[in-house]
């Protein structure tokens, strides 16, 4: 069994990265888990796994002639497969990112859940991508009515490809929140699945290059993030099927 979810945002400084790995660590607890940083451009999951000194990454696996297998770019972490993507602007210049639909495909055959970390914003080829590979989305976004209006958008765009919401996860909560929640729930196409609170344990974890959970796993902020994880009823996916469908996936135009 396979799903793929790309978690995503209209824009950047929600939380992204570190709602992908709490995700991840909170649905490991039950499944076979696969996180991939697909942001080539601001790639910046591998400074929140302890990963900043991996010898290999997404990007080489990204470059046509390489030899490099998908198994040497992939590092286990806090009972996570990770598959980090590098920060140097020539490996983001010497990506191809259609290349991502046979690094996908390939982890597909091997996991229960793939968490594709994608990129904030709409803006081209590599960010779209994730987004249109995914089975659903999960789309984080602050608590405000602009963050509403861009989280849209990712929803929006995903739909038109056949990718669905799988809720939405409100993160830096500074209170309850309710009526943009209530909005969420009316316009978005899944549930809300957690109100996050604004967290010193999140900062700190990020400094400790650790994630949330493994930094601080009793903190309220851990504890609704599971909560989250516990309302994403993942879908027995078949491998094979699944993979297929990554390999000839139509790469999008730019939006």
């Amino acid at each position: 069994m396979v799903e793929a979810f790309a978690v995503a945002s209209g824009k950047g400084g929600t939380g992204k990265t570190t709602s992908t790995l709490a995700l991840g660590m909170a649905l490991a607890e039950d499944h076979d888990v696969t996180v991939v940083d697909a942001d080539t451009g601001m790639a910046n999951l591998l400074f929140h796994a302890g990963l900043d000194d991996a010898t290999v990454t997404l990007h080489d696996l990204l470059v046509e002639g390489t030899a490099t297998d998908v198994s040497e770019a992939t590092y286990e972490r806090f009972g996570l497969s990770v598959v980090p993507c590098g920060t140097s602007l020539a490996g983001f210049e010497a990506a191809e990112p259609e290349r991502l639909r046979d690094v996908v495909a390939e982890l597909a055959r091997d996991t229960d859940v793939l968490l594709l970390d994608s990129p904030a914003a709409l803006g081209s080829k590599s960010a779209v991508l994730p987004v249109v590979l995914a089975d659903r989305v999960v789309i984080v976004v602050e608590p405000t009515i602009p963050a509403l209006s861009d989280g849209l958008k990712v929803q929006e765009y995903a739909r038109s490809y056949g990718t669905e919401t799988a809720g939405v996860l409100f993160n830096k909560v500074r209170s309850e929140a309710d009526d943009v929640a209530a909005q969420a729930e009316r316009h978005f196409g899944g549930p809300v699945l957690a109100n996050v609170p604004e967290s010193d344990a999140v900062r700190a974890a990020r400094r400790a290059g650790k994630p949330l959970l493994a930094h601080a796993p009793e903190s309220e902020a851990a504890a609704r993030f599971r909560r989250a994880a516990d309302r994403l009823d993942v879908r027995d996916g078949d491998s094979d099927a699944v993979a297929d469908r990554f390999r000839s996936a139509v790469v999008p135009d730019t939006p």
